[in-house]
């Protein structure tokens, strides 16, 4: 099998590589990245059967032949930072949207199965302490620049499987945590500020509930929808992770030995959202799928010792997010 990963220097698609690489021995990997900031060729470095080509999704003449080449291609290439989508939209739309065109074109033209990675944030948010959860055929209600592109990149998707009979799937997927994500985000942002004596940061009250998944686990799922997933199907992938920012925080601060209130809250992000929760039956009752991080609090024990471990990889990103951050209060 040839597989094309776009995106695929960036955290979640990094992961997905190297998964790949270890549990198909036949598979050749071609890995499409622009490299943009959040894109790391160190993340893919040294993997036998992995070939990286830099470039764009939304060129079509670097799009089409590596297309035409694949078994598979498992779009990962977003732009995805809702703070970065509030401060200029322009990139999003670029790549998340007319880059989305872009491989369904190719797509459709060699008749190549493809799967679409989204978030789960094209469904808005949901009141905290309620007990609903996003479902796959929950209206889109997007609260950014970010998810907005998402959300339109899901319908792309969604229309080119009806109209023109794209091989496609779609997964919206809760927030991810694990090794090789850049230090802007939030998981990534709060270890290594402990790591270098800074007290950690959080929007707000801290009040707000993500979803969180390991990335490993994630990419398992993906794997498994691929495989046995219904064209043309939408599949939500998620791990009952709920905790709010602020628990977190604490549960980072303890792998630290520090006591629970020794962060700083800052100014809230415009449009924040409130609470994701995935519900993930339809994933479970039709590919048989079931997380292996089950316990947040192990996962994000090995999420910090990774970051320890490989400050060789993190350190040349850290001053610039910093900056960028106290810019805004943040």
């Amino acid at each position: 099998m040839r597989v094309l990963i776009t995106g695929g220097a960036g955290f979640i698609g990094a992961n997905f590589v190297h998964s790949t690489v270890e549990s198909m021995p036949d598979a050749d990997v071609v890995v499409l990245d622009k490299l943009t900031y959040a894109g790391n060729p160190k993340s893919i470095e040294g993997l036998d059967r992995v070939e990286l080509v830099v470039g764009d999704i939304a060129d079509p003449d670097t799009v089409d032949p590596l297309v035409k080449d694949a078994d598979v291609v498992v779009n990962f290439a977003a732009e995805s930072h809702n703070d970065n989508s509030l401060n200029d939209p322009s990139p999003f739309i670029r790549t998340n949207i007319e880059g989305t065109f872009r491989l369904l074109e190719a797509v459709r033209r060699h008749g190549t199965r493809f799967h679409h990675i989204s978030t789960d944030e094209v469904y808005g948010d949901l009141e905290i302490g309620e007990s609903r959860r996003f479902m796959p055929g929950d209206p889109y209600a997007p609260s950014s620049p970010y998810s907005s592109s998402k959300g339109a990149s899901d319908l792309l998707v969604r229309a080119w499987v009806r109209s023109f009979g794209v091989p496609a799937t779609i997964s919206n997927c809760s927030n991810n945590y694990g090794p090789y994500q850049h230090v802007e985000k939030f998981i990534p942002r709060t270890i290594t500020n402990m790591i270098d004596g800074i007290r950690p940061r959080v929007y707000g009250t801290g009040e707000q509930v993500r979803d969180w998944i390991h990335v490993r686990d994630h990419n398992t799922a993906v794997w498994e929808i691929i495989d046995k997933g219904r064209i043309g199907e939408t599949y939500l992938i998620g791990a009952d992770g709920e905790k709010n920012n602020l628990e977190v925080v604490q549960m980072i601060l303890a792998e630290f030995g520090r006591e629970p209130d020794d962060f700083d809250h800052v100014n809230d992000r415009p449009g924040h959202d409130q609470r994701y929760a995935i519900d993930n039956s339809k994933l479970v009752e039709e590919t048989g799928w079931s997380p292996s991080f089950a316990d947040f609090a192990a996962g994000l024990h090995d999420t910090v010792e990774w970051y320890k471990a490989n400050e060789d990889w993190w350190r040349p990103q850290k001053d610039d997010v910093e900056a960028k951050y106290a810019k805004t209060g943040q």
